[in-house]
């Protein structure tokens, strides 16, 4: 209950400390370690800025390799070279090594090159340097020191040889500018882990916005569509990237999903409306019975009326049921070889009486051997469908052809009548359960035919197709072709 006025800013404080306690722990939970890798768009984005960050400083380290490593190496190489040139003079001539010195500082351009013999007791003798660095001692071959030239400081590279008499050479070069270049070089490796850290964070946090934004969407479409919001779908930028096919992928399963929520919505409606008119007819002659039959004979022949009437209801329902069981591929692990052209042979034996008592004809067209991996049962009905429907719709004197061949690598089994036919914008939906067009309302039947048909198509992964026979319909049903390679038999 709230509290009186006279407390009330306390009870004020008390509610903004609540607040800001639960604000820190909400705070706390976003942004706890375990919370945050529990985000799949936080993961990839770690993962992207360490592969960021890992190539960046290896691309660094090779600039460094590659600049400043390179500049050095091609100094020391020059440096071992002139070395080696002035020692072989000496060695060959040696009161011509000043003068070779002399010649050398002469053509020296770039004015970088160090040159200084001196005696034994370190005094100059020839060269650049006025006096010997004290920073060389006779056991250190190579270093880097400052060195004076011409009132010039600079820093210089160079390589200490001891020549016969107790001579000291002195050959180098002035790296200044080398050592400013590797400086700035130094300057951004220190500050490239921080720029590579930063971009990388910055590419993370890139990353999880993308992530986040595309899997949100697709959340959210999720439960919209769970909350009976059917016509939602997910974004589609149209940039082709796998998170547009995933997209399309969704949205594909969610269309499909919508259909059959709408066929069972349709299903159900048909079930209602087409069982609704045999029950209610054989409750009235039940009830008639009971009430107006004089004998024990006309009791029976109401019971036989319902009956027949039930056992139609029935008919619809073990028809429903074995669609929805052949549509769940219950029946799959029992496929095995099966060679159509005796089964077809048999259903034309059967049906050619049928239609001869109609005064048609079934005319067929029917290879003796067609091979197919499948149910040999589920077939036979599915053609025996085809037939009913065709032999039902003909007209007295009609003709009804069965034919059936390899085209490609598909076999086709198509059956034709001259019937009505159904229109064209009738022919999509021709295949739902209990559909019935205009030109068979009054024929008997409880349009569970074609659906069947369908069903046990898609099962041996072929396709039921409606066309126009002019006049009539031809319904082709296409299978798989069964094809026999070195070995075991196997499907195509």
């Amino acid at each position: 209950m709230r509290p009186a006025s006279a407390d009330r800013p306390g009870w004020i404080a008390q509610q903004v400390q609540w607040l800001a306690r639960r604000a820190r722990m909400d705070i706390w939970l976003v942004f706890h370690p375990r919370t945050l890798l529990r985000s799949a768009g936080v993961r990839f984005g770690l993962i992207y800025a360490g592969l960021f960050s890992i190539s960046a400083l290896a691309l660094t380290a090779f600039l460094w390799w590659s600049t400043a490593g390179l500049l050095d190496r091609q100094t020391d190489t020059a440096i071992s070279a002139d070395t080696q040139g002035l020692v072989e003079r000496f060695l060959e001539r040696p009161n011509s090594l000043v003068e070779t010195i002399r010649d050398r500082l002469a053509a020296n351009v770039d004015d970088d090159a160090i040159y200084l013999l001196a005696d034994a007791s370190l005094q100059p003798v020839a060269g650049n340097l006025e006096v010997w660095p004290a920073m060389v001692t006779s056991d250190v071959e190579w270093m880097e020191i400052p060195i004076d030239r011409a009132g010039v400081r600079g820093l210089a590279r160079i390589r200490q040889i001891l020549l016969p008499g107790g001579f000291h050479l002195l050959v180098g070069r002035d790296v200044q500018a080398r050592a400013q270049l590797r400086r700035i070089l130094g300057d951004a490796l220190i500050w490239a882990p921080s720029i590579v850290v930063s971009l990388g964070v910055a590419g993370a946090l890139a990353v999880r916005s993308l992530f986040r934004i595309t899997i949100n969407d697709v959340a959210a479409t999720a439960a919209a569509f769970s909350r009976g919001d059917l016509t939602r779908r997910v974004r589609v930028t149209g940039m082709g990237d796998e998170f547009d096919r995933l997209a399309e992928e969704i949205n594909n399963m969610l269309d499909r999903v919508a259909g059959l929520m709408d066929g069972v919505r349709q299903v159900s409606n048909a079930i209602a409306h087409d069982l609704r008119t045999p029950i209610t007819r054989a409750r009235a002659r039940l009830e008639d019975a009971s009430r107006n039959a004089r004998n024990e004979a006309d009791l029976h022949a109401a019971i036989e009326r319902a009956q027949s009437d039930l056992d139609g209801i029935v008919a619809v329902f073990q028809a429903l049921l074995r669609i929805a069981e052949i549509e769940a591929g219950a029946r799959r692990s029992a496929f095995a070889r099966v060679d159509l052209g005796p089964l077809l042979f048999d259903l034309v034996e059967l049906y050619s009486a049928v239609a001869e008592e109609n005064g048609q004809v079934l005319l067929h067209d029917i290879p003796p051997i067609l091979p197919v991996f499948g149910d040999r049962d589920m077939l036979q009905q599915a053609v025996a469908n085809l037939l009913d429907n065709a032999l039902k719709f003909s007209p007295p004197g009609g003709t009804i052809r069965l034919d059936a061949g390899a085209v490609g690598r598909m076999l086709e089994i198509s059956v034709a009548d001259q019937g009505p036919g159904i229109p064209a914008e009738d022919r999509a939906r021709a295949t739902e359960r209990f559909f019935r067009g205009e030109s068979a309302r009054n024929t008997p039947g409880s349009g569970l035919g074609l659906s069947l048909v369908q069903a046990v198509a898609m099962l041996h992964g072929g396709t039921l197709r409606l066309e126009d026979n002019r006049p009539g319909l031809l319904a082709v049903m296409t299978l798989p072709v069964l094809t026999v390679a070195n070995g075991p038999q196997t499907r195509s």
